[in-house]
Order: structure tokens, then C-alpha cells, then sequence
């Protein structure tokens, strides 16, 4: 049995090919992730262990916010640097002065960074062993004019010794001569780095001279480092963070495996994506393979093989397929990987693909997917393959699925269905996100099993529509085209649903994207009343001085500024709620169009009083008049009186949670070092809109990091943030099309080899081959259609249920992206005019008597 399921798998290996190239993408995408994963873990991991100090001290850290970015740099006093000194086991204790976000202008007015990636980082140059920089070229800098810019920023941005370089920090503008060049002796986690002299990074970046971020402390030769930072907390007493070299490496690869997981798990993502539609395509290519071998079968059941050998013998047959797919996809896999590592060195991050990491974990996800999956795909099969009589050697091969009834499936389908429709009713009629959330999800679980379930049972009604015009606009070649998708539903169901799968996700989530995107439009016309916006494309705070700039342009009437302050609510019902409130100054009707449930603009802003949503506020049991305990950074803590209640109907989430707002004196009391986000512009009396833009463009000119946007512009701004989960779409969508050419091609060419004889005896009573090609071309077509019916409706009924939860954030239109609908059913025709390519060629070109004889 061993010797024939051998040569069995390699008789079939033409046939297998194909899915064993669904096997190769879904091992790929997964190993590719985790080396990649493993190889910048692993970088950092050494980066951050052979450059952290033995001992840093830096200010005690808060719990509070929603996570989004404020400008706010958090410092200590410089003097405790003494203090440090006079510890017993110290060696060095050094100033570090850093200022994160900071936006530095080279040559033809443009940033140096790299937009919308690694920060561009301002710190002071001071020596010690474990600095991850050193001098090439030039020297250091020495006072208050002269900086040191990293190779990697020096080559990108082509800066020189001799340029000049505008520094714009929270402090104010300030400008520096490069008069070094300094390279990583280490791996360049992407950022751009300018490096100043001690004295002026604290006073030009931090505001004053006894101002630090952080202490580096090097440890005496022989002291271990968790003894000498308990001797350190023991000196400076409770209010610093203390973090030894180990937890300081291991505090700064958590702050940055946050990116590293997103890239992560959206090539996880697409493995899944990949399996899932493989596993259709795999279960019909031994579906057919088994109904083609009835009378092989049939034969070595004759002559002596149980059930159990010939179900082994089509299973040992999988695992080859699988070891084969697994070690193709784990080659791919390094090969994708190697494409992320040069990608992420567009962003700036350097990595290196020679510190490639191969770890026995990728070795066992990659066969345990590949093999796992042909195994499980294959055990149907399998199990039908087993059940073949010996007297079926005597008889014609019969076509695997026909006379077989579908009540089985269409009880189970119904009863899947049913429960998916239970799911997406209670998400709709659910108050709270998380349960709604968790409803959808098993709805769409429920409703796709049922859908490929309850496939074949759909096959004939809706392809006897979609192939209705068949008959008529191509005669008996266009009936038999029909016929064929509709002579065995089960594979028909089969090869259409990998292509289902992945239209089905496209279709859900194009409807998720397409109402986000009116919910945000709608909201933006409903509370924008300023003429323009100013603000970075990358929603990052700017300083002070930019609020300064545009208030002294003669055209301007009304400027207000909006700051994000970090707090935590001490609630009425006992919860302690993370979010982001917002500061604005007390114009804010002017350029805003806030409707209230209780109170106004003016209390709300007023000193010691705060607004909230009205949702929020009934969640928590908060009334107009309750004074809510509100903490701040810095320990800083204030009594805050809800004097007005919003009824925005806004979205919420993504840090904004509740909705919060207050006065920009209450901002700036207890959140001194906050910048702003954001500033909202309106026309002095007389001057035209292109006029103000005219002007607030040209004042602006110096800060490029701001952007003036009207309405329009502030849009689109919000629909590229939304655009990210479009592109994620386009790419499931490349993806699921991908695997399910391979799907149509494969399930046509088995096809073709199953109707060798039927062709044959086509072509001899005068059937051409042009005739042939276009019988087998509609064929494909109608498939490739019906799979994506089946998916936009899915996909569609999804789109709907996602809506609710989204209703629930605030975001409440509805919208359903037609273009992508229309894009959709066209794109299926030409799936499934390329997938008839090669069946069709070869079928055209069979010998007509080799043909009629075959057996």
C-alpha cells in the first residue's frame, strides 16, 4: 500500500500542484511573520540591552490618558544627578535632556524625519561606554549653535557639516550649525537623531537649566545593578522611576513591540485568510482525485486493502502534499520576510536580514499549518475514499457528490443560519459594545459555516439566473456551459466558496470603512463652524508659538486652541475611567456647533468645571451639578464640577472616551506642559476665505509639520486615517482572488481530465475548438460569479451588523460602497476568464480518438 500511494502521489502531482501552492501562501505569510517578528525582537533586544545604563532614573510615570500624544515632556530636576553621585557604587551619573516629536527643518524648508514614521528625537551628546553612536566625521558639539545629526538622517535628508538646521521644540524655535556626523555602532531603530551640547539641550528643549529626562547612571566596577538602584531609591526617596539595565531594555522593546505586534498580526491575518480559503480548495482537489480514482480504488479493495489502508493511503498522500507545501511556503516565508526587512528600511528602521532569526517555534508553525491543514482538508476525502465498494472496479467512475442527497446539508445549514441570524439580532438590539461586538463575531462565524454548508443547495437556483442568457446569446455551447457548472453542486459550492470567503471580508469591511467614513463626514458638518484648521497631517501636537503666529495675522478674527490634557475619572458608580479630555479657550461657539442636553459652552469652560457626553454620563450615573475627582499628570488632582452635558452623538473610543472637555485655563493649570493639537480658525469681518488661507499659509510658512485645512481638506485628512483599513481590505482581497484563481483553475482542470471522453465525443460530432475554449471559458465565469454573489451578500449582511457596533461608538450613518460592489462582480468575470485559460487550452488541443478511448 505504501509502494501505490507513492507512486499514486506522484502520478497526481501535475494535479496537486495547485494546491499545494495554497499550502506554500498560508505557510509563507505565517513564517514570514514570526521571523520577521523574532528578527526585530531580537535586534532590539540587544540594542536596547548594550545601550541602557546600569541604573536610570527618570520621573515616576503615570497611569492616565487614552494614549494619545499631548507634547508634554515629563522632566526631573537636574541637581538630583548630585545626589546620584554621592551614592556608594556609583561611578557616573550623567543628564540626559530629550525631547521626542520635536520638528527639525533642513534644507528647501522640509522636515528631516521621515513623515508618519520613527519619531525625529533632539537629546544631548554625553559620553559614556554604552553610547550607541560614534563620531565619523567632524566634531562634537561645543555650545549653544552647533548640533551632531546621524548618518542614516545626514544621507536620507543629504545634510552636511557646515548646513543649518531650524530646531522647532515646545520652547520656542532655535537654530544650530551641524558640525558632526555620528553612526550606530548598534542597529538604528529608525529615528532621526540631532545632538546637542548638555546646556542647551536642557535649556533650549526642556525650558530650563535644571531640567532632565532621565539619569544615567554607570555602576561601579563590581556592583551588581539591582543593589546599587536600591541604594539610589533608598537616597532619593519615592517620586523617581528607577529601572536597572535589564528593565530598562526590556520597559523600551515593550514600548516598541506595540508596532512590531500590528505588523505582526496583520500578516497573521492573511495566513488566515490563506488557510481558510486553501482548505476549499484542498478538500475539492482530493474530493475530485478521489471520484477519478473509484475504479483504482475499487481495485485495491478487491485485491485485499481494508478501509483503513485505503483511507491511510489518501491521508499519507495529504502529508506528503503538506511536508512538500510546508517546506516551499517555509522558503517563501524567509523570502517574505527579507521583503519586510527592506520595507521597514524605507521607514527608517534598520534591519539587518543577515541577523535573520530561524526559530524552532517558525520551524513548528510552519509544519504544523501545512501539514495541519492538508491533513484536516484531506480527512473527508478520505473517509469517502475508505467506503469505496470492491465491486465499484466493475463499474464506470462515477462523479463524486451526484445522487447523493443535500438534506443533510440543509438541516445543518438552516439550523447555522438560524443561529448567525439570533447572533446579528442580538448584536443589533445590544446597548453595549463589547457584548455586540462579541454577538457579531460569532455571528459571522455561524452564517460563513453555514453559507458553505448550505453552498450546493444554491447552486442550481441562483446559477440557472445567472447563466440564463446562456442559451440564448450562445447557443448549445452556452447551455452545456450552464449545465456543467450545474452538473455536480457540491464541487461546484466547493470551488466557489474560496472565492466567497475572501469577498465576503472585503464586502463586510468596505461597509464598516464606507460608514465610518459618512458617520465622520456627517459629524464634521454637523460641529465644524471654522473656516479652517490648523494642524499637523500626522494629528502630532506643535508648540505654542504657532498659536502666537497665526493670532498675529491681520486677516484672522477668532482663533481657538485645542490641547489634549490626560486625566482619570474618579466616578459616581465607583469606576476609575482612563481618557483624553480636550482644553479649548472660551470662543469655542464661534468655531464649533456643540448642542447641549444640560448647560452651555460657557460652563463647561468655566475655571473648575468640565462638560461630558451625555451617553458617558448616564452610563456613570453623572448629573449637570456632580463634582467628579479628576487626576492629572504629575500628581497634580482637581474637584471638577460637570456643569454642562453634550449631545453630540460623537464618536467615542480611540482615547476620546466620554467625551470630555474643558476651559483652556483649567488645561493649562493642571497640565502646564501640554501643546497644542489643534487650532481652529475663523475670518476677521470683511476678508474672504482664499484671502485668510492665503495668509495663514504664508505665516506659516516656517512650520512645516501644519497644514491650513477648510472643511473639505479636514475630510480627507480623516478619511486617509480610515484608508488604512481600505488598504488592509485591497490587500485580503488580492490575497482570497489569489488562491481562488488557483481554486478555479484547479477544479477545471480535473474537470477537463473527468470529461476526457465526453469531450472527445464533443469534438467528434463537430464540436470546434473555438467552441470548446468558450464552453469551458462560461463555465468559469458562472462559478467565479456565483462565488461572489455568495460573498457580496455575506459580505453585505456583515457590512450591516458592523454598523450597529459602529452606531454604538457614535459613528450612526449607514452607507454601502457601490463602486466596490460593481468592482467586485466585474472582477469575478475576468477571475474566472483567467482561471479558464490553461483548462481551456488544454482541452482544445486533446487528440479526439485518444480522447474517446480513454478510460
Amino acid at each position: 500500500m505504501l509502494k501505490a500511494t507513492l507512486r499514486s502521489f506522484f502520478a497526481h502531482k501535475g494535479r496537486l500542484l495547485l494546491s499545494a501552492l495554497a499550502v506554500v501562501l498560508s505557510v509563507a505569510f505565517v513564517a514570514g511573520s514570526l521571523i520577521f517578528s523574532d528578527t526585530a525582537s531580537r535586534t532590539f533586544d540587544r540594542l536596547f540591552a548594550t545601550t541602557s545604563a546600569d541604573v536610570s532614573v527618570s520621573p515616576k510615570e503615570d497611569d492616565l490618558g487614552g494614549g494619545l500624544p499631548t507634547g508634554d515632556v515629563r522632566t526631573l530636576p537636574a541637581s538630583v544627578a548630585d545626589r546620584v553621585r554621592s551614592v556608594e557604587g556609583v561611578a557616573a551619573a550623567q543628564v540626559e535632556a530629550t525631547a521626542q516629536g520635536v520638528t527639525v527643518v533642513g534644507r528647501d524648508n522640509e522636515p528631516v524625519g521621515l513623515t508618519g514614521g520613527a519619531p525625529t528625537i533632539a537629546t544631548n551628546w554625553y559620553d559614556t561606554p554604552r553610547n550607541p553612536l560614534k563620531l565619523t566625521s567632524g566634531e562634537l558639539p561645543r555650545g549653544p549653535g552647533e548640533s551632531v545629526v546621524d548618518a542614516d538622517t545626514a544621507e536620507r535628508a543629504r545634510i552636511g557639516i557646515g548646513d543649518t538646521l531650524r530646531v522647532i521644540a515646545r520652547p520656542g524655535t532655535f537654530s544650530v550649525r551641524v558640525v558632526g556626523i555620528a553612526t550606530f555602532t548598534t542597529t538604528n531603530p529608525g529615528a532621526a537623531l540631532v545632538l546637542l551640547d548638555t546646556a542647551t539641550a536642557q535649556t533650549k528643549l526642556l525650558g530650563s537649566a535644571d531640567a532632565a529626562t532621565l539619569i544615567s547612571v554607570q555602576a561601579a566596577q563590581g556592583v551588581p545593578d539591582a543593589l546599587l538602584k536600591e541604594r539610589i531609591a533608598a537616597a532619593l526617596g519615592s517620586g523617581y522611576e528607577l529601572r536597572t539595565a535589564a528593565e530598562q531594555a526590556k520597559s523600551s522593546v515593550a514600548e516598541l513591540g506595540g508596532f512590531l505586534d500590528v505588523v505582526k498580526y496583520v500578516m497573521l491575518g492573511f495566513a488566515g485568510v490563506a488557510v481558510l480559503v486553501g482548505i476549499f480548495l484542498i478538500v475539492n482537489t482530493f474530493a475530485m482525485l478521489i471520484a477519478q480514482r473509484t475504479r483504482e480504488l475499487g481495485l485495491l479493495r478487491a485485491l485485499g486493502a481494508d478501509r483503513r489502508q485505503v483511507r491511510r493511503s489518501v491521508l499519507t498522500e495529504a502529508l506528503l502534499l503538506g511536508l512538500v507545501g510546508s517546506t516551499l511556503g517555509l522558503a517563501a516565508g524567509i523570502g517574505l520576510a527579507a521583503a519586510l526587512i527592506w520595507l521597514m528600511g524605507l521607514f527608517g528602521m534598520k534591519l539587518s536580514a543577515s541577523d535573520m532569526v530561524l526559530g524552532r517555534g517558525t520551524f513548528v508553525a510552519a509544519y504544523a499549518v501545512g501539514v495541519g491543514v492538508t491533513f484536516v482538508a484531506a480527512y473527508l476525502p478520505a473517509r469517502r475514499a475508505s467506503k469505496v465498494s470492491p465491486m465499484a472496479a466493475l463499474a464506470e467512475a462515477e462523479v463524486a457528490g451526484q445522487g447523493r442527497p443535500l438534506r443533510i446539508r440543509a438541516l445543518v445549514g438552516g439550523v447555522l443560519a438560524a443561529g448567525g441570524a439570533a447572533a446579528f439580532t442580538g448584536c443589533a438590539l445590544s446597548a453595549d459594545t463589547a457584548t455586540a461586538s462579541l454577538l457579531l463575531g460569532l455571528g459571522v462565524v455561524l452564517t460563513l459555516i453555514a453559507t458553505v454548508v448550505a453552498g450546493p443547495l444554491l447552486v442550481r437556483p441562483v446559477i440557472r439566473v445567472l447563466g440564463a442568457a446562456f442559451p440564448r446569446v450562445y447557443g448549445s455551447v452556452g447551455r452545456m456551459s450552464q449545465r456543467n457548472a450545474l452538473r455536480n453542486p457540491r464541487r461546484t459550492g466547493a470551488t466557489a466558496s474560496a472565492l466567497m470567503v475572501g469577498l465576503a471580508l472585503v464586502a463586510g469591511l468596505s461597509v464598516a470603512s464606507a460608514s465610518m467614513t459618512k458617520s465622520l463626514d456627517r459629524q464634521i458638518d454637523r460641529t465644524l463652524g471654522a473656516d479652517f484648521v490648523v494642524q499637523s497631517g500626522s494629528f502630532l501636537p506643535f508648540p505654542p508659538e504657532v498659536a502666537e503666529k497665526v493670532r498675529k495675522v491681520g486677516a484672522v478674527g477668532t482663533v481657538v486652541r485645542q490641547r489634549f490634557v490626560p486625566v482619570r475619572l474618579s466616578l459616581p458608580d465607583g469606576k476609575r475611567v482612563k481618557s483624553t479630555a480636550a482644553g479649548y479657550d472660551p470662543q469655542l461657539d464661534e468655531v464649533a456647533r456643540v448642542r447641549y442636553a444640560q448647560g452651555n459652552t460657557a460652563a463647561a469652560l468655566a475655571a473648575g468645571s468640565m462638560g461630558m457626553d451625555r451617553k458617558f454620563a448616564e452610563k456613570h450615573g453623572v448629573r449637570a451639578g456632580t463634582v467628579v475627582p479628576v487626576e492629572f499628570p504629575g500628581g497634580r488632582r482637581a474637584a471638577l464640577r460637570v456643569a454642562a452635558i453634550s449631545d453630540q452623538d460623537a464618536p467615542s473610543g480611540g482615547g476620546f472616551e466620554g467625551g470630555l472637555f474643558m476651559g483652556m485655563g483649567t488645561a493649562q493649570r493642571y497640565f502646564p506642559g501640554g501643546q497644542e493639537s489643534a487650532l481652529y480658525v475663523n475670518a476677521a469681518d470683511g476678508v474672504a476665505a482664499p484671502a485668510l488661507r492665503t495668509a495663514l499659509e504664508r505665516a506659516l510658512d516656517p512650520y512645516p509639520q501644519v497644514n491650513v485645512q477648510d472643511r473639505a481638506d479636514y475630510k480627507e485628512l480623516v478619511r486617509q486615517q480610515v484608508a488604512v483599513l481600505l488598504y488592509l481590505v485591497y490587500g485580503l482581497l488580492g490575497l482570497a482572488i489569489v488562491i481562488a484563481v488557483l481554486g478555479v483553475v484547479n477544479t477545471l482542470a480535473l474537470s477537463v481530465v473527468e470529461r476526457t471522453r465526453e469531450i472527445g465525443l464533443l469534438r467528434a460530432i463537430g464540436l470546434s475548438r473555438v467552441q470548446l475554449r468558450r464552453m469551458i471559458r462560461l463555465e468559469s465565469i458562472v462559478i467565479a460569479v456565483f462565488g461572489a454573489v455568495l460573498g457580496l451578500v455575506l459580505g453585505l449582511v456583515w457590512g450591516v451588523a458592523m454598523s450597529r457596533v459602529l452606531a454604538l461608538q457614535g459613528m450612526t450613518a449607514f452607507a454601502v460602497p457601490w463602486s466596490t460592489v460593481v468592482a467586485v462582480v466585474v472582477g469575478s468575470v475576468v477571475v474566472g476568464l483567467v482561471a479558464a485559460v490553461l483548462p481551456a487550452l488544454r482541452a482544445s488541443r486533446m487528440n479526439v480518438l485518444t480522447a474517446i478511448a480513454h478510460e
